[in-house]
């Protein structure tokens, strides 16, 4: 079965076919209004997956998307309103491009769905937990599934805890035991845990609070949280590229930036690692997880308590998957290519079959 693959962004969007055997026969990605004339470039599909970042509690398989599924999907949107949108137009333009062909939605937030109640579950009444659905989802879901498989195959077995570093423009960490989510920093929408890119990560909740009440609008609090807090709040600009080769000129505000930046990852780890029991593989992915030495290097460093330890060498040389763990070190340590679009294919496949 060859399968269409959709990836959509706030404003891009990145196209995957996909042959029976998992290769990838052509890519294409452009501005996300331009679905039609990217489709017609891509040879046909069988079937398409179109990634969702938020299914809630009721999508927590990829399923075959029909005119209740979309009434559904739509019902979420407030939940994830810089992603959701941007998938059901990229599905309704992609299945008016393609009619005939099965479309199956494929869900970011499925995969913490084994997060134990303790881990979901925020301390807040109970009238607003019931009435407005208030709990933990996660996301990053669909790269997580596709780590943990690459884990399985690169290491022979599955370790039994696991600790994985989504880290790119948004970023996040999941405890994962036996291949199961149970804990995971992001929370009831994107913005909770890591410093990201241009998100905030967790913060004093009366912080937002205390700017409201001393007259900044709720809608300016919300793009600030969004768009201009993280490191490009700290540095004045969310790329880790310039970040770092300010750092290595020694330029202050980009070290602080960095400081900042790995005190929280540092912190989140060791509670990841916490939730297990203890950590047998130390697992990134995502673009700055894939190619920034640097991050891994330090996180190394500091979780060197829990056995961690990265070969200099294999570090700085990884290209694609690759082993990084130093010779003794009590935790594997690898570094996965994120492929959202093998992980969407597989899906599909187990949805239709």
């Amino acid at each position: 079965m060859r399968i269409l693959t959709v990836n959509p962004g706030s404003s891009s969007l990145k196209l995957s076919m996909i042959d029976p055997d998992g290769s990838v026969v052509t890519e294409n990605a452009g501005a996300r209004h331009e679905v039609a004339p990217m489709v017609a470039d891509m040879p046909a599909p069988d079937a398409v997956g179109v990634r969702f970042v938020h299914g809630g509690t009721g999508f927590t398989e990829p399923v075959v998307v029909d005119a209740a599924v979309t009434e559904r999907l739509e019902a979420l949107a407030d939940l994830a309103p810089l992603h959701q949108p941007a998938s059901l137009h990229a599905l309704s333009e992609i299945t008016a491009a393609l009619p005939g062909v099965p479309a199956v939605a494929c869900f970011d937030t499925a995969f913490h769905a084994t997060l134990p109640d303790a881990a979901a579950t925020y301390a807040l009444p109970a009238e607003w937990r019931e009435r407005f659905g208030l709990r933990r989802y996660g996301f990053h879901g669909l790269s997580y599934s596709y780590a943990v498989r690459r884990t399985r195959e690169m290491l022979g077995a599955l370790p039994t805890r696991t600790v994985i570093c989504h880290l790119g423009s948004g970023a996040s960490l999941a405890a994962v035991a036996d291949g199961r989510s149970v804990d995971t920093t992001m929370g009831f929408t994107p913005l909770e845990g890591l410093v990201m890119a241009s998100r905030a990560g967790s913060v004093d909740p009366g912080i937002p609070l205390w700017l409201i009440k001393h007259g900044v609008e709720a809608s300016e609090v919300n793009e600030a949280l969004e768009s201009r807090s993280g490191l490009r709040g700290l540095a004045g600009t969310g790329d880790m590229r310039e970040i770092r080769e300010r750092a290595e000129a020694r330029d202050a505000v980009a070290l602080a930036a960095l400081d900042v930046y790995h005190h929280r990852l540092r912190a989140c780890a060791a509670a990841m690692a916490a939730t297990l029991g203890g950590l047998d593989a130390l697992v990134f992915t995502g673009g700055v997880g894939e190619h920034d030495p640097s991050v891994r290097h330090r996180l190394a460093e500091d979780l060197a308590f829990l056995g961690v330890s990265v070969d200099p060498a294999r570090n700085d040389g990884a290209h694609g998957d690759a082993d990084v763990t130093a010779p003794g070190s009590a935790v594997r340590v690898l570094v996965v290519t994120a492929r959202e679009d093998l992980e969407i294919a597989d899906g599909v496949r187990r949805c239709l079959r």
